[in-house]
């Protein structure tokens, strides 16, 4: 047999991922046609059949599992080899792919970047916000080089075996409600809200999940009038009287909270973390990226 062709092997790894040709050129940047016919050549290249067509899909033969087992142990070792080689040279360089969440966004990126900007100018950060839970699979499929997400209480993240994780910070989780002249400005506590509405993120993130899950403590379901994704729009329709949330404290660094809060019982926290790929956790972009988050952490807390 022949040397197998690395890069063909990565285009399978990516089908299982990806799940259709079309998804795997458009992550790639190619054709579907020019996929497939790399994985054709493989094909040729390895002997057996590897993708067989169900529907108007395709789908991989347990001989292409095989390949992709070892594929992607290949592609780890290809990449801690060249994380180790940057990290020889001791300097940041290239572009760095970071995947962030909005409050982090808002709360920490403009000093993190000023930072990497005067200490590593030839590190070229490109920042992207996704929800950490589709970021950390976006970062295990190579499309972040690091990703900033967050733990609530009860609720864990999903668990990638090549990412690790570095706590970076924890924040107060508080019951934010309207100020003073407003209808719901008396409310204190998570169980006096059980009548008001609420606004919350989206379903299937974890600050929902914990929203939801303290009401049901407090012996109530939510009235989720208003679903927003955008934590400066929550903010505008609580100040505003029309809801009220709970909000981690990171929003208010270097501002001052425009609305209520009130600390819940048992102050609880959520914690922000960040993951890379293990076998690019020491190179020097992943690192540089690492230290400046924690300082621009210890910066708003000056």
């Amino acid at each position: 047999m022949s040397m197998l062709d690395v890069r063909r092997l990565r285009l399978l790894r990516e089908l299982q991922i990806r799940g259709t040709l079309a998804n795997v050129a458009a992550a790639l940047h190619q054709s579907p046609s020019s996929v497939s016919q790399q994985l054709s050549l493989l094909e040729q290249e390895v002997g057996v059949e590897l993708l067989r067509k169900v529907g108007r899909r395709v789908q991989l033969t347990p001989q292409a599992e095989i390949l992709v087992g070892h594929a992607s142990a290949v592609l780890e070792r290809l990449e801690r080899a060249e994380s180790d080689l940057a990290a020889s040279l001791e300097e940041a360089t290239g572009t760095f792919r970071l995947a962030v969440f909005q409050s982090v966004a808002l709360a920490l990126m403009p000093a993190t970047l000023s930072i990497l900007e005067t200490e590593h100018p030839r590190l070229r950060v490109t920042m992207t916000q996704r929800e950490p839970e589709s970021a950390l699979y976006e970062t295990w499929a190579r499309e972040f080089d690091l990703v900033i997400a967050e733990r609530y209480p009860d609720h864990n993240t999903a668990w990638h075996p090549e990412l690790d994780a570095v706590d970076l910070t924890t924040d107060e989780v508080r019951l934010a409600v309207p100020p003073a002249g407003h209808p719901f400005a008396g409310i204190t506590t998570i169980a006096q809200a059980s009548d008001v509405p609420w606004v919350m993120e989206p379903p299937g993130v974890a600050s929902r999940h914990f929203a939801e899950q303290a009401c049901r403590v407090a012996g109530f379901e939510p009235d989720v009038r208003y679903e927003t994704a955008d934590l400066q729009a929550q903010i505008s329709l609580i100040e505003s009287g029309h809801a009220v949330a709970l909000l981690p404290d990171l929003l208010w660094s270097n501002r001052r909270p425009p609305v209520a809060l009130h600390r819940l019982a048992g102050r609880p926290h959520r914690t922000i973390f960040t993951s890379a790929r293990r076998a690019s956790a020491h190179a020097p972009g992943v690192t540089a990226t690492r230290q400046a988050l924690s300082r621009a952490v210890a910066q708003g807390r000056t």
